[in-house]
């Protein structure tokens, strides 16, 4: 199944990010959140490619496993950090003679330790030029993904520049958006707004994570609404009251993107399941999952 195609259906599209683990507990951790979550039916399942392609081999196995034994899609990310042309182009044929039929194209965060992006000689250094480069090896036949900011990229200058960029991106092949976390949602009303003034046409899905621990989400950097922060800060000490207020607040997001008409909700589970089944229990019982 092509997500491009899932998503023009009509239904809201219910989707969950992984990452590959790193030992042996994760991967027992993560085969049974994979065992809870595809419980769900969710449309697809992305899995993340580590810093500086740390988790290439990983995330290449947990995808394949993924779609040969539970027969979900699953959609592979891929990074320009860290490889030449030649390298990613090795990838994306081993991606693709796995079955693999979507790709989420990114240009990468920098290794662990460094600050800022510098491609490899023979790399890439730009999103649009990894679109653009896989479109050309895999044809129409492939689906690919990008990477969108409602608050904008934390590198880029201005939110106008951002948006320039990322109609680069699409313009070079990209087939739908997945958004970077947000907790507010005007941040993402907006951003669609924009654009679609800028003539960008394909789906724009936001990218939800249920808070379940207060330090961790100040590391994302996004901004927290003023009642939101409020109430986080009351419970910082109580773990189960910060992913009982997470799981509201993430749910109320939910049902006000979906019935909004945003085309579907893309989880980012840390790999657990517990917050992210209790959100979709709520939204399916509102009818809207």
């Amino acid at each position: 199944m092509l997500i491009r195609d899932r998503l023009s259906d009509g239904k809201p599209s219910i989707s969950f990010e992984f990452f590959p683990p790193k030992t042996d507990e994760a991967a027992l951790r993560l085969e049974q959140t994979i065992m809870e979550l595809g419980a769900l039916d969710p449309a697809f399942v992305s899995v993340t490619y580590g810093a500086g392609g740390s988790t290439r081999e990983k995330t290449l196995e947990v995808v394949s496993r993924i779609r040969q034994q539970s027969g979900i899609e699953a959609m592979a990310h891929l990074t320009c950090v860290g490889a030449t042309r030649e390298e990613i182009g090795l990838v994306v044929d081993r991606l693709a003679a796995a079955g693999v039929t979507n790709i989420l194209a990114l240009r990468g965060d920098p290794p662990r330790g460094e600050t800022c992006f510098t491609a490899v000689e023979g790399g890439f250094s730009y999103a649009n030029e990894l679109v653009a480069f896989v479109r050309e090896r895999l044809g129409g036949g492939y689906s690919l993904g990008g990477a969108a900011y409602p608050e904008k990229h934390v590198e880029c200058a201005s939110p106008a520049l951002d948006m320039e960029n990322l109609k680069r991106k699409v313009d070079a092949g990209v087939d739908f958006l997945i958004t970077q976390l947000f907790f507010d949602n005007r941040f993402y009303w907006a951003f669609c707004e924009r654009a679609r003034a800028a003539g960008i046409a394909v789906p724009i899905v936001p990218g939800i994570m249920p808070i379940t621990n207060a330090a961790r989400i100040e590391r994302f950097g996004a901004t927290l609404p003023a009642q939101l922060a409020v109430e986080l800060e009351k419970r910082r000490e109580d773990p189960q009251a910060v992913q009982q207020l997470g799981i509201a607040h993430a749910t109320a997001q939910c049902m006000d993107l979906l019935r909004g008409g945003a085309p579907g909700i893309h989880f980012i589970t840390m790999n657990r399941s517990t917050a992210t089944k209790d959100v979709f229990a709520e939204l399916r019982v509102a009818g809207l999952a």
